[in-house]
């Protein structure tokens, strides 16, 4: 549980300490995920499409709906939709990962590092709290812009001193104190449900794994296998459904966020 670090973090919060694994996966899986989208695109047909292009279109199509309904300026859906797209495409590969044996890829980097005992890897990189919260942030960052673009610079200073509770000057701070509250909230959030979610299924993957490394070791408690075998293929089986909820919840978070930049008070 041990990332791989350029430097051992001085505190729980460590800016200047960076997580190549995450950084590497993550970027690789992005290249992987445009590379997937592009040959989708590159092997479009107006006739009988393939099952490939046909689940491509498919969600293409369930993100360009549900961006239609939430974020009303066409102007914006330009940009928001393939945004959209693109985050739930990234997370859902970016969460996948956990579906790999635990211990595969650390194995591997600990041949080729050469101190098995000393050779870090964690492969998840959304259950690193900061991917997770990078990714909110990011988030956050793009609704400030569509307030400003939206509403104007002047329109959306306006809007910080006087909703939620009205245009009268006693109540200007209470109103800028409960609109940072709902960013900061928004925010946090966001990334800390994809976090929650990604780093307990790991959690839980690495109990599953025990059950069997605990069995090798005695030779004895042959249940202790037959139960490592039945959790961890129904868990996997679940853990399908979770990566790719929570893929969906932080996409739909996203288009909420964004609408809601749209919408004056």
């Amino acid at each position: 549980m041990t990332h791989l670090q350029s430097s051992k973090p001085a505190g729980v919060a460590d800016f200047s300490v960076f997580n190549f694994d995450s950084i590497f996966f993550a970027i690789l899986l992005g290249v992987l995920g445009c590379w997937l989208l592009w040959l989708g695109a590159r092997k479009a047909t107006s006739g009988v499409p393939g099952r490939f292009q046909a689940a491509v279109e498919i969600l293409v199509e369930v993100v360009d709906q549900q961006a239609k309904g939430i974020v009303h300026n066409a102007t914006s859906r330009k940009f928001v939709a393939p945004l959209a797209l693109t985050v739930f495409v990234w997370i859902f590969l970016l969460n996948a990962m956990d579906l790999l044996p635990v211990d595969l890829l650390p194995w591997i980097w600990g041949l080729i590092h050469g101190d098995p005992h000393h050779a870090y890897l964690r492969v998840v990189p959304t259950a690193d709290l900061s991917v997770a919260m990078g990714l909110s942030v990011s988030v956050l960052l793009i609704c400030l812009y569509y307030n400003i673009k939206i509403k104007g610079a002047g329109g959306w200073v306006h809007e910080l001193f006087t909703a939620p509770f009205g245009n009268h000057w006693a109540l200007y701070p209470f109103n800028f104190a409960m609109q940072l509250i709902e960013f900061v909230a928004k925010t946090v959030s966001h990334g800390m449900r994809l976090f929650g979610n990604m780093y307990a299924g790991e959690l839980i993957f690495l109990l599953i794994a025990l059950m069997g490394g605990a069995w090798s070791l005695s030779a004895t408690g042959i249940l202790l296998s037959i139960g490592h075998v039945i959790a961890g293929t129904a868990w996997a089986i679940f853990h399908i459904l979770i990566i790719t909820l929570q893929a969906f919840v932080f996409m739909m978070l996203t288009l909420v966020y964004v609408g809601q930049a749209h919408d004056a008070h």
